[in-house]
């Protein structure tokens, strides 16, 4: 009994001391950032100066180098909106998959509460954006607190505290330190490119200190049972949790039990269909712009330009934006996390990281080797990459992965609706295809090069990697996940 009650005092001093620390904390980033709204409100001019010498030194460093330019822009791409939108959306599908809702319901709540006061804070202070004698950059809207600064220390911070305990005792420590150096690395290229101040990325770095504080005391408070019991934050938010966070099960060891002859029989296979491309473009390609090879694909893609309309114009607009770059990126990159979420096993996600691999490399040689020109009529899309008609890069990219999320679907689960997945994915592969011939881009004997070099590469994939190892229509191992408290 004794032994018991010194350990719940031991507890209890700790907590308390957590406590005491964390309003220290509050309070010093609090009083930080309510200092500088007011030095800045009033405009004092040292600190004007302070910013105006930084800025005009930053930019005079990076002007009209722009090498250096798209560097920044890269690195001031990981904290804007597109990027902190996909990591706090699937992470937070990814907490819920896992059946953590209360962790969920903490990031969305911080990320959109961080959101909404950055939007408030600018629109108080009205604090215009920065002008230099060389802009390389812009950006709209007010220019205090940096949102960049604020929403990467937020949105990276929320998914470091719920995800350190996964992290083995000996990665916690750099896995902070990388969070720590990206942050700092957004708020910094934001000076550089000219379009916040060095005020403007601190206050955004402190008040989003003081708004992640608040709301990890918050859901603590909320979350545990016994807050006394609750663990020192270098620990996570809810080591609890690691158990049902892990990404993949313990007991599958091995990704891909023969790594080396699976990569001799990809290599293999790239090579060989690589060489079916090459064979087939330069059948197509024969002949002379007035005697061409094939009368019929020129003949059909001019009866479809000259068959355009304002309806078919707008269809084909959203049709191709499935198969574009952006569109077909941030697809894989929800695909693949999800349904690793679901499986808790890394093979499909390789599945999907080969097929795509594959897939772009295949595309940019095959491109470049034919060097089909475009079709000779009035295309309706004016920036076209610098690549050749055969294939199409657009039906390539989309086939590949709708017909490799298809399949893992299909044979990943015995539900009626697996079905719609698979027939979702004929349509949009479909509906691609028809855009691109539509708005004059491509020749058909170039979509059907694409699908040939698609339908084939997943394929091989499927076969060499077996997604579903030598089990298959096994049903998605969330079941495994223990509940959240």
């Amino acid at each position: 009994m004794h032994s018991t009650s010194s350990g719940a005092v031991v507890r209890a001093e700790r907590f308390a001391l957590r406590s005491a620390t964390g309003l220290a904390e509050l309070a010093l980033f609090g009083v930080g950032f309510g200092l500088l709204l007011v030095l800045v409100r009033t405009h004092w001019p040292p600190l004007q100066r302070l910013d105006g010498a930084v800025t005009d030194r930053l930019n005079s460093a990076v002007a009209g180098n722009d090498v250096v330019v798209n560097a920044l822009n890269a690195v001031t791409a990981l904290g804007g909106t597109a990027m902190l939108a996909w990591l706090v959306t699937v992470g937070t599908a990814w907490l819920l998959i896992r059946r953590q809702p209360l962790l969920a319901v903490y990031a969305v709540v911080t990320a959109l509460g961080a959101l909404a006061l950055n939007s408030v804070v600018k629109e108080l202070v009205e604090r215009l954006r920065p002008v230099v004698n060389a802009p390389v950059a812009a950006a709209p809207g007010l220019s205090f607190p940096s949102g960049h600064a604020m929403g990467s220390l937020v949105s990276y911070g929320v998914l470091l505290l719920i995800f350190l305990p996964v992290l083995p005792r000996a990665g916690r420590r750099p896995a902070i330190a990388v969070v720590a150096l990206v942050v700092a690395a957004i708020g910094f290229t934001r000076m550089a490119l000219g379009v916040h101040y060095l005020t403007d990325v601190v206050a955004g770095w402190l008040l989003g200190l003081v708004w992640l504080v608040i709301t990890t005391v918050a859901f603590r408070r909320w979350g545990l049972s016994a807050p006394h019991r609750g663990p020192a934050l270098s620990e996570g938010l809810a080591p609890e949790a690691a158990a049902a966070l892990e990404p993949a099960s313990r007991t599958h060891a091995h990704v891909l039990p023969h790594p080396w002859r699976g990569v001799a029989e990809l290599l293999t296979a790239w090579v060989a269909l690589l060489g079916l491309l090459f064979g087939v473009g330069r059948l197509v390609t024969a002949g002379t712009p007035d005697r061409p090879a094939l009368d019929w694909d020129r003949d059909l893609t001019q009866w479809v330009v000259e068959h355009r309309g304002p309806l078919l114009d707008t269809v084909s607009g959203i049709a191709g934006r499935f198969g574009s770059t952006h569109w077909v990126l941030t697809a894989a990159l929800v695909i693949g996390p999800l349904w690793l979420a679901l499986t808790r096993d890394w093979r499909p996600v390789l599945f999907l990281v080969v097929v795509m691999a594959g897939e772009i490399t295949l595309f940019l040689a095959a491109s470049s080797a034919v060097g089909r020109a475009r079709p000779d009529v009035v295309q309706l899309t004016p920036d076209l990459p610098p690549t050749s008609s055969f294939p199409s890069g657009h039906v390539a990219a989309a086939c590949a992965l709708y017909t490799a999320a298809a399949l893992l679907v299909v044979t990943g689960t015995r539900r009626w609706w697996r079905w719609l997945a698979a027939a979702a994915a004929v349509v949009v592969i479909v509906a691609v295809a028809a855009a691109r011939v539509y708005y004059g881009v491509h020749h058909p004997t170039d979509v059907l090069g694409s699908l040939v070099l698609a339908l084939s590469w997943v394929a091989v994939c499927w076969w060499v990697v077996k997604p579903h190892g030598d089990d298959p229509g096994v049903e998605p191992d969330v079941k495994a996940a223990p509940e959240g408290r």
